[in-house]
C-alpha cells in the first residue's frame, strides 16, 4: 500500500546515504581498505561512537566533484523510485575538507547530481549546511558563517549534527544567529540519545523551525504541549531510533504518540544503508505499527512540504502532486 504513496524526507545525511556496495567501488577506486566498517552488504557497528566511526570511513571514500554527484544521484534515484517527491540533505562541509575537497567544489558536486536526479525522475532535492557538534562551537560556527555566504542557490537551511552529548546547546546558539540573519531554514539534532532537556535547551537557545529527532521530548508531557503549541516540526526517524537503540522495538516508539498530541512529526532515514532502512521502509514500518492509511500517510507526507526549507512556487508545485 504504502508504495503508491507520494513521500518526501527532511533528515538525511548525504555520506550516510552511500550504500556498502557505492563504498565498496569507491574503496576500489582509491585502494583502500574497508573491512573495517563494512562486511558483506553492511556496515559493522555496535554503539554510536562505532557508527561515527563507520560514517566517517565511508566519507572519506568521496574525494571530488564527480564522486559527490554520484552520490547524490544515487540516493535520490532510490528513493525516487519510491515514490518520494521531494528531499532535504544534510551537507557537511567539514567531511569534505576532511577528504581534500574545497565547499565550492562540494556543493557543485552535489548539485550535479541533484540535477541529474530531477532530469530522470523528476525528485527535488535541497541542502542543509550542517555543523559538527563535537568539533567545538568555533567548527559549528565557522560552518553557519559558510552557509550564511549562500555559497549555492541550493542550500536554503541550517543545522547542526553529531554527537549531541557534546557541549551546551547555548555553546552554539551565535552560529545559529548567523545563519537566521541570513534568512535560512533552522534545524537541530535534540532529543535522540540525550533526554526532553536536550530539547528543552534547543527551543530556548536556538529557536529553531525544525528539531532533528526530538523523540525524547515524550518523556516530559508539558514539553510535547509547548511543541505543539509553537509548532516546532519534529524530524523523526523511527527505523534509525530503533538501529542505535534509543526503543527497543517499533511499538514502544512515540511517533503516534506525538502525533496524536498536536505534534507536527515527519519521516525521514537519518542514514539509510547504516540503520537498514530507506525512506519507504519507514512510510511501510508506519503503517503497519499503527495502522495509518494512505490519507493518514499522506498526510504526513504533507507536514514534510509545508516544513521543508524551499520557496513558495516549488513548494506549490509538491503540495499540487498530493493532490
Amino acid at each position: 500500500m504504502t508504495a503508491r504513496i507520494r513521500k518526501a524526507e527532511l533528515h538525511c545525511h548525504i555520506e550516510g546515504a552511500a550504500s556498502p556496495a557505492l563504498v565498496r567501488a569507491q574503496a576500489r577506486k582509491y585502494n583502500e581498505d574497508v573491512s573495517g566498517f563494512i562486511s558483506g552488504d553492511s556496515y559493522v557497528w555496535s554503539d554510536f561512537t562505532e557508527f561515527l566511526v563507520a560514517y566517517d570511513g565511508a566519507a572519506s571514500l568521496f574525494r571530488s566533484e564527480e564522486d559527490y554527484a554520484l552520490l547524490a544521484r544515487t540516493y535520490l534515484e532510490g528513493i525516487a523510485a519510491e515514490n518520494a517527491i521531494y528531499a532535504e540533505i544534510f551537507v557537511s562541509p567539514d567531511h569534505a575538507a576532511a577528504a581534500g575537497l574545497s565547499p565550492a567544489a562540494y556543493f557543485d558536486g552535489l548539485a550535479e547530481g541533484i540535477a541529474a536526479a530531477k532530469a530522470s525522475t523528476g525528485i527535488e532535492c535541497r541542502m542543509i549546511i550542517v555543523g559538527v557538534r563535537h568539533l567545538g562551537a568555533d567548527k559549528v560556527e565557522a560552518a553557519a558563517r559558510l552557509a550564511s555566504s549562500r555559497p549555492h542557490p541550493l542550500i536554503t537551511g541550517f543545522g547542526m549534527a553529531g554527537e549531541e552529548r557534546f557541549g551546551k546547546v547555548a555553546d552554539y546558539a551565535r552560529a545559529f544567529d548567523i545563519a537566521r540573519d541570513a534568512g535560512l531554514g533552522i534545524t537541530i539534532h535534540a532529543g535522540e540519545l540525550a533526554g526532553p532537556e536536550s530539547v528543552r535547551d534547543a527551543l530556548d537557545h536556538i529557536r529553531p523551525a525544525r528539531i532533528g529527532h526530538g523523540v525524547r521530548a515524550s518523556e516530559n508531557d508539558a514539553l510535547v504541549q509547548r511543541i505543539a503549541d509553537s509548532g516546532v516540526v519534529l524530524e523523526v526517524c523511527p527505523g534509525s531510533n530503533l538501529a542505535l537503540n534509543v526503543y527497543p522495538d517499533i511499538s514502544s516508539h512515540p511517533f503516534d504518540r506525538l502525533r496524536r498530541a498536536g505534534v507536527k512529526v515527519t519521516l525521514s532515514s537519518d542514514d539509510p544503508p547504516h540503520f537498514a532502512s530507506s525512506i519507504g521502509r519507514e512510510y511501510q514500518m508506519a503503517a503497519d505499527a499503527w495502522g495509518y492509511d494512505a490519507a493518514q500517510l499522506t498526510a504526513i507526507t504533507r507536514t514534510s512540504i509545508e516544513a521543508a526549507f524551499v520557496d513558495e512556487p516549488t513548494r506549490a508545485i509538491l503540495l499540487g502532486q498530493l493532490d
